[in-house]
């Protein structure tokens, strides 16, 4: 395995980057330490901010004598030296999702873009098991790997002033779910009638990084009914 390096960032924040190439078990490796330091802190850490092959640790600097950046650089390779491979455990997330056209505003694009019936794109989005590899762009937004290329699609060129939240889109081999009503270029195939964000709840977003998702296709029936219950 390639040694990782580390940047600063700022003179709080350490980056940490595991390399360019991207993985499932590159990413549960970053899971599993930042949930090491996490439960086991070193003094003046703050939080972690893990990505699809950097974790960004952040740190109070006054907790340290001089040169914090070389002192937490030196704690971090004692947690990776102690961590053990890829120990992060995983919750398996069942999501349902209606794929009908009112909801899937670009459902026949994509269709159309991959040379497929909107069935099979359907049948191929919900047959993979997803790695959430992080959480960003709008609260609570999952970072979908795992997606079948045969459905990849382009951004939209002219994104969408307000997308629905719940709705589920592709980007490029991507998908993923907008928690909060946002603007935003990822082309819409359905909507899950789940709240993905719970901000009287700790933790406030339903999902987490290492989480794995399924995908299940309901009616549009089933999902007025479970947004009226």
């Amino acid at each position: 395995m390639n040694r990782q390096h580390y940047h600063a960032l700022s003179e709080n924040a350490i980056m940490i980057d595991f390399g360019k190439q991207l993985s499932i078990e590159k990413n549960a490796r970053i899971l599993t330490l930042a949930e090491q330091i996490a439960n086991n802190p070193f003094l003046g850490f703050v939080e972690s901010v893990p990505s699809y092959t950097t974790l960004t640790v952040y740190y109070n600097p006054i907790n340290f004598h001089q040169d914090s950046f070389k002192q937490v650089c030196l704690l971090l390779d004692t947690y990776l030296t102690e961590m053990e491979e890829n120990n992060y455990q995983s919750r398996i997330v069942t999501i349902p999702v209606c794929y009908d056209e009112s909801f899937g505003f670009d459902l026949e694009e994509v269709a159309s873009h991959n040379n497929l019936s909107t069935e099979q794109v359907i049948n191929l989005h919900q047959t993979n098991e997803y790695h959430v590899f992080f959480l960003g762009f709008t609260p609570g937004f999952p970072f979908l790997g795992g997606m079948d290329a045969r459905i990849a699609a382009p951004r939209k060129k002219i994104p969408r002033t307000n997308i629905p939240a719940g709705s589920v889109g592709i980007a490029g081999q991507q998908t993923g779910i907008y928690p909060i009503a946002s603007p935003g270029g990822w082309q819409i195939i359905g909507r899950t009638p789940m709240s993905l964000l719970q901000i009287k709840q700790q933790p406030p977003t339903m999902l987490k990084p290492g989480d794995k998702i399924k995908f299940q296709s309901i009616s549009k029936q089933a999902f007025l009914n479970f947004t009226s219950s």
